[in-house]
């Protein structure tokens, strides 16, 4: 299997970092569009991450919903979810937009349009939630 998402999710499944971190190059950039400031750049920080995430999720499990490709863009929706250390759930969905190339012989990603929210508790209505957001 060298097909990086692929490799994600089965490394993310097998709580394997050191796996994880070789399906990014080592200058993978991610931006995260709506949330500017979470932007990084390096593979360094993604082990950063993962690591958190790992030892606060410790039973984090990952699913590519459906994907597609063209070219080196790799459309993917995701569902990840487990429960924390507090006994919260960890339930987070939505789309990654990931580039990818083949760096060292491998098809790695060298950058992503990460789009993965919280999902919330469903208690608004759409009218509640556009309300809140744009007033009244």
């Amino acid at each position: 299997m060298d097909d990086v998402i692929d490799r994600i999710c089965a490394a993310t499944n097998a709580h394997d970092l050191d796996a994880l971190v070789d399906c990014f190059a080592d200058d993978y950039r991610l931006r995260m569009p709506v949330h500017p400031g979470r932007d990084f750049r390096g593979s360094t920080q993604v082990r950063t991450n993962w690591a958190q995430i790992f030892a606060g999720v410790p039973d984090v499990r990952a699913e590519v919903v459906s994907r597609a490709s063209d070219g080196p863009m790799r459309w993917t929706e995701w569902r990840m979810w487990g429960t924390r250390r507090d006994g919260a759930s960890h339930d987070m969905r939505g789309v990654a937009i990931f580039e990818v190339a083949h760096v060292d012989g491998r098809e790695r990603a060298r950058a992503c349009r990460f789009y993965l929210e919280q999902v919330d508790d469903g208690r608004d209505t759409v009218d509640e939630d556009i309300r809140r957001r744009v007033g009244p």
